[in-house]
């Protein structure tokens, strides 16, 4: 990547009048109800909006995006896995031609988002003319903690799954450190490999430490899961057995430690991790 000096916002004054700006937008975990307004506000006054069919659906939910037959809004791109490459291209050259270009993406768009992509790419086009402007989202690890109560109020960590990129001894690495160090973890892409993700935390943690698996957070019923959202509170040594909760890329397993403990009021049970050992004085 390019060297340089630390930079702010206010390197922006150097940008061309004719050109636009390139936003890669979070839009949390599902529903619009849990984004951010400045990702709203930049979605509904670009120019064009580059987005999967799934996204353009939870952006319509509330008009943030208006219905596909609408001729008002902005230029709706549709984006898909295959597409990445091409559509990031196309967004440099709009915004080039003037336009605010906003590319969304699922939750934050630096959690396994796009952003390290629109980065990579002005480096290796020759697009460091393009301004960039990264609107942060709610995570999926935020979205699923904060339907289960308090079980990131400690330190954690998040683990992909995925080894498109990477080997799994990497993986497998930093499943076993974090496991140690004693890191509340969230492993995404669980789809892939998450049996024997959990046959590696389990050499390090016992089995009676709660794990939370939960299904398309913030979606209700507008995800892809057949059960709407979901969460359901096992244990370490049981939660290979809940291959029916474990769906695809709208589940993620949240793996706690020692200190993290099933608490139920007159309504539900949730997992709380405290932050050490205060009491209530404590705080």
């Amino acid at each position: 990547m390019t060297d340089g000096a630390a930079t702010t916002t206010d390197s922006h004054d150097d940008v061309p009048d004719d050109y636009g700006t390139l936003y890669v937008v979070g839009i949390g975990p599902g529903l619009p109800a849990h984004m951010t307004q400045r990702a709203k506000e930049v979605i509904q006054t670009a120019d064009c909006v580059v987005a999967s069919n799934l996204y353009q659906e939870f952006l319509r939910d509330d008009d943030t995006l208006p219905p596909e037959d609408s001729d008002d809004g902005p230029e709706v791109v549709r984006s898909s896995m295959g597409q990445q490459v091409e559509l990031t291209r196309e967004a440099f050259e709009r915004v080039r031609d003037g336009e605010d270009v906003a590319h969304v993406s699922g939750g934050d768009p630096n959690v396994y988002g796009k952003s390290d992509l629109v980065f990579t790419m002005a480096e290796s086009d020759d697009a460091t003319d393009v301004p960039i402007e990264i609107v942060p989202g709610v995570t999926a690890a935020l979205g699923g903690a904060a339907m289960m109560g308090a079980p990131l109020s400690n330190d954690f960590c998040t683990i992909s799954l995925s080894d498109k990129w990477r080997g799994w001894d990497e993986i497998e690495e930093k499943l076993r450190a974090a496991a140690i160090s004693n890191f509340v973890i969230v492993l995404y892409n669980c789809w892939r490999n998450y049996t024997r993700a959990i046959d590696i935390v389990r050499e390090e943690r016992a089995d009676d430490v709660p794990v939370g698996i939960f299904n398309d957070a913030g979606r209700g019923a507008a995800g892809r899961n057949l059960d709407d959202e979901t969460f359901s509170i096992t244990t370490l040594g049981d939660a290979k057995s809940h291959d029916d909760d474990v769906g695809g890329m709208g589940t993620s397993i949240l793996i706690g430690t020692h200190e993290t403990e099933p608490w139920s009021n007159d309504y539900e049970t949730y997992l709380v991790t405290p932050r050490g050992g205060r009491d209530v004085d404590d705080f």
